[in-house]
């Protein structure tokens, strides 16, 4: 059988996504049987990087149609390779936007089922999903013969548990030419939306204060800010505050913004509704600020702090500047 992890690549290097979406890979087959591929039109530098990391080999799917991303060229160029491993059990993939794009027509494709936004794999395998933003839980088993695309929310599964598996050394790396015509290729993209004004990776964070409306006004927002510097982190938010204009989208957490797992993140004034939660639960250590005892933050946080957040933010900030 034949497991695969398709990596995805930002600015020339593999998104850490990709290493999450390893990890879950991990609950399924044995490192070495796991095969990464690297897609796109020059992959030699992707295909080195992951080499490195605890799988069986690394197939390079290279052709100069690859480049810009289209879903067309990469749904037909996957469709090739898989095809040409018989049989293919396993195919996962970090659940991000570009594989939301191509993910459900190269599983069309091939008249197989794409199990998406993935949280949990127990042993069966058994595959958790969320419903209606959260708010339910949904269990599924894959009986079909043929491969199961498997997308895997990010934060769902810790990059850092890779750490625990021996590599003996690099992993092979092989070459795969699929057959392309520039006519397959129906779409010219433009660039990426908003690609320059991104100034914030959260995804990436590994510290994360975030912000939500218990802060009253846009002019105190220092005071959260003047915390998260001291603690080295990213400043970040709840809905309402992006909404309101008082930070930028980019910085927004939950359902609607960004879905983090950083080490620390703490949560200043936000009452925890589920949309926000569903952003932010996978973090490692969960840090709660709210005068409602009865908030439902407290629920996820490991830690949590009931008090006014004017007076416990500048208390605290001291003592970590002190510390």
């Amino acid at each position: 059988m034949s497991f695969f992890l398709v990596l995805e690549e930002r600015g020339g290097h593999i998104e850490r996504v990709s290493w999450e979406a390893l990890a879950a890979a991990h609950r399924l087959a044995p490192a070495g049987e796991i095969t990464a591929v690297a897609i796109g039109a020059e992959t030699a530098a992707l295909a080195a990087e992951a080499a490195h990391k605890p799988l069986g080999k690394v197939v390079r799917v290279e052709h100069p149609l690859l480049a810009p991303y289209t879903s067309d060229g990469f749904s037909a160029a996957l469709y090739q390779l898989f095809q040409s491993q018989s049989p293919t059990q396993w195919v996962v993939l970090p659940h991000t936007y570009q594989v939301r794009d191509y993910a459900p027509a190269l599983a069309c494709r091939m008249g197989q089922v794409l199990i998406g936004d993935v949280t949990g794999i127990e042993d069966g395998p058994v595959f958790t999903r969320q419903l209606l933003q959260g708010r339910l839980s949904g269990s599924y088993r894959h009986r079909g013969n043929g491969p199961c695309f498997v997308s895997v929310q990010a934060g769902a599964f810790r990059a850092e548990a890779l750490n625990a598996h021996a590599n003996a050394g690099p992993a092979p790396i092989e070459i795969f030419t699929p057959a392309l015509d520039p006519a397959q290729i129906r779409t010219r993209p433009s660039e990426p939306f908003r690609e320059s004004a991104q100034t914030v990776d959260l995804g990436s964070a590994q510290r994360i204060v975030s912000v939500g409306r218990g802060i009253k006004a846009a002019e105190n927002l220092p005071l959260v800010a003047a915390l998260a510097q001291a603690l080295g982190a990213e400043l970040a938010a709840s809905r309402p505050i992006c909404d309101n204009g008082w930070l930028p989208l980019e910085r927004q957490v939950g359902s609607s913004g960004h879905t983090v797992a950083p080490r620390l993140y703490l949560a200043v004034g936000i009452s925890g509704a589920i949309q926000h939660l569903v952003g932010m639960k996978g973090s490692a250590c969960i840090v709660a600020i709210n005068k409602d005892p009865d908030a439902p933050i407290f629920e996820v946080a490991d830690y949590g702090i009931v008090g006014d957040l004017f007076e416990v933010v500048p208390a605290l900030t001291e003592a970590v500047k002190a510390g």
